[in-house]
Parts: C-alpha cells; sequence; structure tokens
C-alpha cells in the first residue's frame, strides 16, 4: 500500500480495518490543472512549517505518521493526526497552488468531490477564505466525518475528522482547529 498516494480519510479507514482497501477517498482531492500547482523551481525546499503542531489541537492527539511532502506530486503537505486509540483522527492536508484564484477553484472542485464520500450539507465556516464546512457520516454509516475547507492565499487546506459514528466532531471544535491551521499558514507560507 503506497500511503502518499492515499487521502488521510483512506488511512483512517485503513487503520480502523487493517490492510483492507475501501478506495473512501482517493481521489477525494483537487484535480490537477496546469496552471494550478506552482512550478517545482519555485517550491521551498519543504512545507512542513505551514502545519498546526499536534499541541495546536488539544487533548493527547499525535502525528501517527510522519508528514508527507508534496503528497501525490502536487505541491504541499500532509499528515494524519491521531488519538492514542485511534478513534479520532485529523487528516491536514495544504496543497500550494499557482495563486489565490486557483486556489479558490480547487476548493470548488474539492467540495464537489465529497458528495458520495460524506453525506450532508456544505455550510459556510468562519475560517479562511471561502471557508466551508460539512458533517455527516460516511456512506456505510460506520463513522462520522466532517470536512473543512478553506483557502489562505494559495494554499488550499482540507481538514477531514473521523471517529466513530456516533462521536461527531463538534462544529466549533473543528472551526478552532481550523483557525490554529490557517494562522500557521499566515506565519509560514512566503510571498
Amino acid at each position: 500500500m503506497k500511503l502518499a498516494r492515499k487521502t488521510f480519510f483512506g488511512w483512517a479507514v485503513a487503520a480502523l480495518i487493517g490492510a483492507i482497501s475501501t478506495g473512501c477517498a482517493n481521489d477525494a482531492k483537487a484535480p490537477p490543472s496546469s496552471s494550478s500547482a506552482a512550478s517545482s523551481s519555485s517550491q521551498p525546499a519543504g512545507y512542513g512549517a505551514l502545519l498546526m503542531k499536534p499541541s495546536d489541537i488539544g487533548g493527547d492527539f499525535s502525528e501517527s505518521q510522519p508528514p508527507v511532502q508534496n503528497p501525490n506530486g502536487a505541491a504541499g503537505i500532509e499528515v494524519l493526526f491521531a488519538n492514542p486509540d485511534n478513534t479520532r483522527r485529523i487528516g491536514d492536508t495544504i496543497s500550494i497552488l499557482a495563486d489565490p484564484a486557483a486556489a479558490a477553484t480547487a476548493l470548488d472542485n474539492t467540495k464537489s468531490s465529497y458528495a458520495d464520500k460524506v453525506t450532508g450539507t456544505w455550510q459556510p465556516a468562519g475560517v479562511g477564505s471561502s471557508g466551508s464546512m460539512i458533517s455527516g457520516t460516511s456512506p456505510d454509516k460506520s463513522q462520522a466525518v466532517t470536512v473543512l475547507l478553506f483557502t489562505e492565499g494559495k494554499a488550499l487546506v482540507k481538514l477531514e475528522f473521523a471517529g466513530a459514528a456516533n462521536d461527531p466532531v463538534d462544529p466549533g471544535v473543528a472551526t478552532d482547529i481550523g483557525r490554529k491551521q490557517d494562522a500557521a499558514i499566515k506565519n509560514g507560507l512566503p510571498g
């Protein structure tokens, strides 16, 4: 299994049921565009400074795996945070695009990719630019899922919260965590 090719929702499912591949969200990323990805000559050496820290989340969350630089060959970084018994997970994906307009377009495309992955309706969220959140369950109703998307400059952020079906993340908590991720990007994203 190539973890760099999976999204965090896919990792979370794999962690729960072992090596069975469910394909729940292998395509939950923004579609590639020749104008959307930053050119490799302008990419910084790493995007680790853009990630929030486990202490920003609170509780006993930690990185369950090292961050992945440039996941799926696209500029950016992703990491999976989890509590010790893996009953709550937060996938954090930051994609770096060519400019703020490309990030906004990618946000809209990413929203549409969740149509068959999360029950619920997108609602505005007060995080970054164009913040949107959807909360519901996975199609098989086996877990609670909340997705928070927002842009900050040329960065698109996708936070995926997953847990037991009867234990959804509080929307206020998801928004607070999103604001902490937004602050980390504001402090670390080069112009």
